[in-house]
């Protein structure tokens, strides 16, 4: 992984953990794809989930559009995927 990957998945993981009850149940992991993608999954308690996804889905929208302002500011693409488990 790289540098810049893991700072992505920091980054992420910054701004959900506010959001969240249970901050121990985050879990934030990057890899970057066959294509050159970096792909950040999100993982939170199941009760969490609706606040990381917010009214209508404007959270993880604003989450998807910063991630994507920080590594693809070279033209690369990221896909941030929330996880329910």
């Amino acid at each position: 992984m790289t540098q810049q990957t893991s700072d992505i998945a920091s980054l992420v993981r910054v701004i959900v953990e506010p959001l969240v009850e249970d901050k121990e149940a985050v879990s934030v992991s990057s890899m970057e794809a066959e294509d050159g993608a970096l792909i950040v999954e999100i993982r939170v308690n199941p009760e969490d989930v609706g606040k990381v996804i917010g009214r209508q889905g404007r959270v993880i929208k604003s989450i998807r559009v910063l991630a994507r302002a920080a590594y693809g500011s070279d033209g690369r693409d990221v896909e941030v995927e929330l996880i329910e488990d």
